[in-house]
């Protein structure tokens, strides 16, 4: 049996804000999500979804506990080797879509291959393949600007599996769509999940969204149930 995607073993994290008293975000995050499963992250604003997205996904570390990706523990790493496999095993997406503006859709999607030291030529076939799976093909010469907002998000969702990690991190990823376009950016993320056979967890205040994935996790108390 292959080892999990992503494991998170007692995961904590405190912030002290100056003379006011320390905040305990998390207090024991456990996790573990299989290749191919798509869980949902579901919490009320400021409960720390977004801080517990980040230390799975080694852009943040955790005061304790350790992250485990493809059963390799990430507390022992170098910042070299913990870049280098933030790089090449995770992939992100946010509420809006950070693309670059001066870039096209597909160099926005080249960068991150040509940064993880993937040819010019093989980055660009890549690139060209994901906005196909999405109905972007002949979108690929458009810059940002020249987009839609479900256009950008899905050349968001492109570039973070660009370099075919195992884990897909997404931070309300339609939240800042209208219905229809949400939908249909939520399509084209299932559908490449499934395809890639890759793990996901997205943040989502949709219930509608988070009932059609294969669980639900909820964080609260600084913990997370299921359900």
């Amino acid at each position: 049996m292959s080892e999990p995607a992503l494991e998170l073993a007692g995961i904590a994290k405190t912030y002290n804000r100056g003379t006011a008293a320390a905040v305990a975000v998390l207090t024991g995050v456990d996790l573990s999500l299989a290749r191919g499963e798509v869980a949902a992250l579901v919490a009320p604003s400021g409960a720390g979804k977004s801080t517990l997205l980040h230390i799975a996904g080694l852009l943040d570390t955790a005061d304790a506990g350790e992250v485990r990706l493809g059963g390799v523990a990430m507390s022992g790493l170098s910042d070299r080797r913990r870049t280098a496999a933030r790089r090449a095993e995770v992939g992100f997406v946010y509420q809006f879509h950070h693309l670059l503006p001066e870039f096209t859709a597909l160099e926005n999607i080249e960068l991150p291959q040509l940064a993880n030291g993937a040819p010019r030529a093989a980055a660009a076939a890549r690139a060209r393949d994901l906005l196909a799976r999405v109905g972007l093909a002949a979108r690929a010469g458009h810059r940002p600007a020249e987009l839609s907002g479900g256009e950008q998000q899905r050349v968001a969702f492109c570039r973070a599996l660009a370099n075919a990690p195992r884990l897909l991190l997404a931070d309300e990823p339609t939240g800042n769509l209208d219905p229809a376009t949400a939908e249909t950016v939520f399509e084209a993320l299932m559908a490449m999940v499934r395809e890639t056979g890759l793990a996901a967890l997205v943040a989502t205040h949709n219930p509608d969204l988070a009932r059609r994935m294969d669980r639900v996790l909820r964080l609260e108390a600084g913990r997370l149930t299921e359900g």
